[in-house]
């Protein structure tokens, strides 16, 4: 358990495939961490829920991974803070988003952010049609309109930074420990840092709730984050920042399945888009990416 360090030769050409179900298996699990958190919303508030998550996940990883406080230099326990703070940073600053503007809208500057580093990854100009393509299939899925908020807007670009940051920083943290111990301590980070928040919510909850908050703990948090951990050392974080556009396919797909929410036509293209764009950018990652490659490219 407390080694992620896949060989490079066997994974040139599988790497990327595997990213894919990670990608997909994590966003499924954030989206029914969602579907089971969301009715603690109204009574214990989002950022207690997304703290408390955050506190669950963290003991439950802290538990299997048995990190050592030990040995580490200077750049590890840099990139693990760094991490933990773009975790925390991501939860606080999006659902800030989500109360000022349509979820759609907020969803698609979120997005911004692996997207532009999917696009900074590239190493020919015409593969940025890839990350392109793959936004222009979020915006059609999440329906980005309503009225513009400024505040909501710097929110949401806030979040995209911040998301960025995540994607980037989960390759630089692999590199640096090979395991679950950091990404472990990384969301301990996260979770003291959310303290405020999930602390003054804890008394507002019940024992359903704990229950609630406990599974989705563990599925959107704890699995999650461990599979977008995964998928970075597995590929590449261009490659990821790109396959990250399947959140919204699977949260349009978890909605419709699971609460009954209609799929429009265009969210059908958006859906056809953003696979086309997974498709293909794994299709040109498996010809040539080595894994992790574009994490030291950027200079992480």
């Amino acid at each position: 358990m407390s080694s992620l360090r896949p060989s490079r030769a066997a994974l040139h050409r599988s790497g990327p495939l595997l990213a894919l179900a990670c990608v997909l298996v994590g966003s499924l699990s954030i989206q029914l961490s969602a579907v089971l958190s969301s009715s603690l919303f109204t009574t214990v508030g989002v950022l207690g829920v997304s703290g408390l998550r955050m506190a669950i996940a963290a003991v439950v990883l802290l538990a299997l991974a048995r990190p050592s406080l030990r040995g580490r230099p200077p750049r590890a326990w840099a990139g693990i803070v760094l991490y933990g703070v773009a975790m925390a940073a991501m939860n606080v600053l999006f659902y800030n988003a989500v109360a000022h503007l349509p979820l759609g809208f907020a969803v698609t500057l979120e997005f911004l952010g692996p997207l532009a580093v999917a696009a900074f990854g590239v190493t020919r100009r015409r593969e940025l049609a890839l990350p392109a393509l793959a936004l222009l299939g979020v915006l059609l899925i999440s329906g980005p309109g309503g009225e513009a908020d400024l505040v909501g807007i710097l929110f949401g670009l806030g979040a995209a930074v911040a998301f960025g940051a995540y994607t980037l920083l989960a390759g630089r943290v692999g590199q640096d420990t090979g395991g679950l111990d950091g990404l472990a301590l990384s969301v301990a980070v996260g979770a003291v840092l959310l303290l405020p928040f999930s602390a003054t919510a804890a008394p507002r909850v019940d024992g359903t709730g704990w229950g609630l908050l406990a599974a989705s703990g563990v599925l959107g948090v704890a699995l999650a984050f461990s599979l977008d951990f995964l998928a970075v050392r597995l590929s590449s974080t261009r490659v990821v920042g790109t396959l990250f556009a399947m959140d919204p396919v699977m949260g349009a797909l978890v909605g419709a399945l699971a609460l009954g929410q209609s799929i429009t036509a265009p969210a059908v293209t958006g859906i056809l888009l953003v696979s086309a764009a997974g498709a293909a950018t794994i299709w040109v990652a498996g010809r040539g990416e080595r894994p992790g490659g574009s994490a030291r490219e950027v200079g992480v």
